[in-house]
């Protein structure tokens, strides 16, 4: 197990609320930005965890889209809060799954005490990239920041194991293909403005997710000799109402998973550490809990996460 713990946590929503039929959602509004409600969050986790920036080693944006292509997010979420150190600044993205991800890479330098404390931001809007002509996914997402710090610990808890796939076949099924080098800002305009927008093809993305992903956890825990039951709680990306159907399909009971997706959306990348701030708040995780964090991303990725909290 490499040895770290969840030493303080926060998270930021929107103040402009919209209510669709399948729930009510977060966005952006008046002078909130990607970047400013995430430093909100940063700062609301070091609070938590009572530290400062200076007692930050690194400070890693784990966010599905830049706030802007060069530098990384990273790098201005540090101008903003850890100006004149020299605190390292780095991005990890696997669009949805990019907090899973980062915890995991980033346990292996923390229990090898390259790191002893870290700081890991997820933070989307994508209110402001969502096509009002696509009801699906506009519908779908909430604007939304969290943050962790997490620290090398001796007590106990720490990251038991993680696991990520990507299947390329489903690259296509959800995805933004207009802004950067693929299809260049040169090209925008009224015609092509829907190439610069969120797509994604939903049914497409469930087929292959079901199909994939429940033969992963199947095999994630036999590498770990555990089965499903063993786990006191799952925290899974808030990715749609198929939710249900896929917890129930991993003979996950209720009650031993998290589902707020009805109350605040898919979140993005910051949807599995909102869920996380959010269990420990309702108190529905606690010290020595086992619990798997789990997730789909565009890719098509998969990533789980095993943790003794």
């Amino acid at each position: 197990m490499r040895k770290l713990e969840i030493k303080g946590y926060g998270y930021v929503l929107p103040k402009e609320t919209v209510e669709f039929k399948g729930g009510i959602r977060y966005k952006i509004s008046g002078d909130e930005t990607q970047l400013g409600i995430g430093v909100k969050a940063a700062k609301k986790a070091m609070e938590n965890a009572k530290i400062t920036i200076n007692d930050i080693d690194c400070i890693v944006s784990a966010s599905a889209v830049a706030v802007q292509p060069i530098p990384c997010t990273a790098a201005l979420i540090h101008e903003k809060i850890a100006k004149g150190t020299d605190i390292p600044a780095l991005d990890i993205n696997t669009t949805c799954t990019s907090f899973i991800t980062a915890l995991d890479m980033i346990s292996f330098l923390v229990d090898a005490k390259r790191y002893k404390r870290v700081l890991i931001v997820s933070v989307d809007v994508p209110s402001i990239a969502t096509n009002p002509n696509q009801k699906e996914s506009y519908e779908l997402f909430s604007d939304a920041a969290a943050a962790v710090v997490v620290e090398y610990s001796e007590n106990g808890s720490g990251v038991i194991d993680g696991m990520q796939k990507t299947w390329s076949e489903g690259v296509h099924f959800t995805e933004i293909r207009g802004g950067l080098s693929n299809y260049h800002p040169k090209n925008y305009s009224e015609k092509t403005k829907e190439e610069f927008m969120f797509d994604m093809n939903g049914k497409s993305v469930l087929k292959l997710s079901k199909n994939k992903a429940l033969k992963m956890v199947d095999d994630f825990l036999k590498k770990n000799e555990m089965k499903i039951t063993d786990i006191d709680m799952v925290i899974p990306h808030q990715a749609s109402h198929a939710l249900e159907l896929m917890m129930k399909k991993l003979g996950v009971k209720k009650g031993k998973y998290i589902d707020i997706f009805k109350d605040y959306g898919n979140m993005v990348s910051a949807s599995v550490p909102f869920t996380l701030c959010w269990a420990f708040e309702n108190g529905k995780i606690k010290k020595g809990d086992i619990v798997m964090l789990s997730g789909t991303a565009a890719g098509l990725t998969t990533n789980l996460l095993l943790m003794k909290i």
